[in-house]
């Protein structure tokens, strides 16, 4: 496996390079054009200068996160073929750049969803966290001024103003989609975009949506292992696989995260470890990474991910904000460099472990 950190890019990130270098273990970083909207075509001079400015920080960069996909797209619209096409075309670009890795989601209107972004715990730091009988009482074209407010200043992944003023009309162009629709609409767009990634050898590593269940009444199609398998399944293509996301996944209980680590085995191209601390039905906070911080075992999780062979870069997902950073909420420096060394260090005592029992058996 390769240990990196996301990076939003210069203009975009609190954090810089030089910082996410001297973390132990991390020698590349997942990064995308914050600045592009999606259904915009990646130019061949501005991925360079990404990849460039990386490089010369001594870095790599592992992959994009991401190349967000037009609503068109996801909701079959008559233009939807002339998005598909610019898609294939900064796929192409990307390739040619020797990038090899896309995170995506295929969430409606909203990539993710919380109802606070500096809950403070009780060891005083300040996490994101998720209440869904809030939920129940918010009017969703209400929730972009409430993550704006929260968000310390920063444009949030996801949270776009530019494409959320246009909310009214996107949750209109999702009227008539349910899980079926959504799910063929996936289906199509991988499989009109397998050819280049075949080509370019460009893993497309699909992000589980967050929460793993239905907000505002938007399906949700990527929440657990018999989804994942069925979008394997039905495009069966080795670049056709998913984003590993601790997370997203945990959010439901119910949801066995190592043995969909096992049963996906060649399947999953990235892998986004993160804890979080279940308090009730339906409400969540993100905790440290440590295990004993949370409730998923985290030392499970990456000996599952040892044991299947994964190879590709993981990073440490959200972290609190500690020791008075006042970061982009989820992504400050501190706490994910303290879960990058802790998982660097599982990963090294696992692999001993293992090495050890191989040798013990020769004998």
């Amino acid at each position: 496996m390769q240990m990196t950190m996301r990076w939003f890019g210069p203009g975009y990130d609190p954090v810089t390079l030089e910082q996410i270098r001297q973390v132990p273990g991390v020698t590349g970083v997942i990064s995308t054009l914050y600045n592009k909207q999606p259904g915009e075509v990646w130019e061949v001079q501005e991925i360079a200068a990404l990849k460039k400015a990386v490089e010369d920080a001594g870095l790599q960069l592992a992959g994009i996160e991401s190349v967000n996909i037009h609503d068109s797209i996801k909701t079959a619209a008559p233009d939807r073929e002339q998005y598909l096409d610019k898609y294939t075309l900064t796929l192409e670009r990307l390739g040619q750049a020797d990038i090899h890795l896309v995170c995506y989601n295929f969430m409606p209107v909203f990539d993710w969803t919380r109802t606070e972004l500096a809950k403070v715990r009780s060891d005083g730091s300040t996490t994101m966290a998720y209440d869904q009988s809030v939920i129940d009482t918010i009017d969703p074209h209400n929730m972009q001024a409430l993550i704006e407010r929260q968000a310390n200043g920063f444009t949030l992944a996801g949270w776009e103003p530019e494409r959320l003023a246009k909310l009214k009309d996107l949750f209109a162009l999702y009227n008539n989609i349910d899980e079926e629709r959504l799910f063929a609409n996936l289906s199509y767009f991988l499989m009109r975009i397998m050819p280049v990634c075949n080509k370019y050898d460009i893993n497309m590593a699909i992000h589980p949506d967050d929460p793993a269940w239905p907000v505002f009444g938007l399906p949700r199609i990527v929440t657990n292992k018999e989804k994942l398998l069925r979008l394997i399944r039905t495009v069966d293509d080795p670049h056709n696989g998913i984003t590993l996301c601790t997370g997203s996944l945990g959010t439901n209980p119910e949801n066995d995260i190592p043995d969909i680590i096992n049963t996906l085995k060649g399947r999953i191209h990235f892998a986004h470890i993160r804890n979080l601390l279940h308090t009730a039905p339906g409400r969540f906070e993100e905790a440290a990474h440590l295990s004993t911080d949370g409730s998923l075992d985290i030392f499970a999780i990456v000996e599952a991910l040892y044991t299947s062979d994964f190879d590709g870069p993981i990073r440490p997902d959200h972290g609190r904000n500690i020791w008075g950073e006042n970061g982009m909420p989820g992504y400050g420096l501190y706490d994910r460099a303290l879960g990058a060394a802790y998982l660097n260090g599982l990963w090294e005592a696992i692999k001993e472990i293992y090495s050890r029992k191989t040798r013990f058996t020769q004998y």
